[in-house]
């Protein structure tokens, strides 16, 4: 089952996506996303990655792509301020602090919650890192503060990439813990994408892979 919704954050129709020489990931796709959380649910190399970069429209892709009323092919820039996705083994902030990379992250968003990024600043245990350079860090508290400063931003669709990999069981609780009170905003859509299913969650949608 797909995720629906009468009126969706993100709606996509007919999108059309293939990497040169590879068998679609899309082929005339169409969904709508709706506030909530939606998995994204395949097995590693089924193109979870690959469909939030398209999402995300860092992926040039076929199709109509409509993001909290910014149309991807017309208002480029309007789209991507209404989306969050940063890969989470990104090493462009490594040589910036923890606390620098979340500014940077979040500059511009109108509906950043400095309350809701120090939550997640403590529920990660992050507060003795934050004027480190992110290098510094562990592949887990790298990890925790990108997502720090995913959901705290208030974008209308945060995409997340494999969220619990690198963390630790107590970060894992409390991530799903928050991200089940994340998910009762009524305009906000969060994708998790995961090779595993989600329990810890109520879930508003689910997308899975292959697409058909």
């Amino acid at each position: 089952m797909e995720t629906t919704a009468l009126s969706p954050i993100l709606d996509v129709a007919d999108l059309r996506f293939a990497h040169p020489g590879q068998p679609p990931l899309a082929a005339g796709w169409s969904t709508r996303i709706g506030a909530g959380v939606t998995l994204l649910y395949g097995d590693t190399g089924t193109g979870k990655s690959t469909l939030l970069r398209v999402l995300a429209g860092q992926l040039a892709a076929q199709g109509r792509l409509n993001l909290a009323g910014a149309h991807l092919d017309r208002e480029r820039d309007a789209y991507q301020r209404n989306v969050f996705f940063c890969d989470p083994d990104t090493d462009a902030f490594h040589k910036v602090t923890a606390l620098e990379c979340a500014t940077s992250l979040n500059a511009g968003d109108a509906r950043f919650s400095e309350a809701r990024w120090r939550t997640f600043v403590e529920g990660f245990s992050l507060t003795p890192h934050l004027a480190k350079p992110m290098y510094m860090l562990s592949t887990g508290s790298r990890r925790k503060a990108l997502l720090a400063a995913a959901l705290a931003s208030g974008r209308p669709l945060i995409l997340l990439d494999e969220p619990t990999a690198a963390l630790d069981a107590a970060s894992i609780r409390f991530l799903w813990r928050e991200l089940a009170t994340l998910a009762e905003q009524p305009d906000q859509a969060i994708v998790v994408a995961s090779a595993a299913q989600i329990d810890s969650v109520p879930l508003a949608g689910l997308i899975e892979l292959p697409l058909r």
